[in-house]
């Protein structure tokens, strides 16, 4: 079957129509989307100013990681960051 002009012409017409209604709903259903995620969403502003929520949280073991213990054996001073062992051990001594 010979394509005629008129007969490619309407295919080019016809495939231009198709994008346009494609590109129309994809912007149909970004508008939706955007208006959606917008409901649900709470700006920074609102947050910090009517509910004093922080921006961040820091632990309370990353302030001072490695607090000291010394302990004296035999006339040597050992320095532990674990305070349980250096407990078990000042009570070891003192046996």
């Amino acid at each position: 079957m010979a394509c005629t002009e008129a007969y490619k012409e309407h295919i080019m017409y016809t495939f231009n129509g198709f994008c346009k209604v494609v590109i129309r709903y994809a912007a149909i259903n970004a508008w939706r989307k955007r208006s959606r995620r917008r409901q649900k969403e709470i700006s920074f502003e609102y947050l910090t100013e009517e509910k004093f929520y922080p921006f961040s949280t820091s632990d309370e073991y990353f302030a001072a990681p490695y607090k000291e213990y010394r302990i004296t054996i035999c006339g040597q001073t050992i320095i532990l960051t674990n305070g349980n062992l250096a407990a078990a051990l000042a009570d070891m001594i003192r046996i």
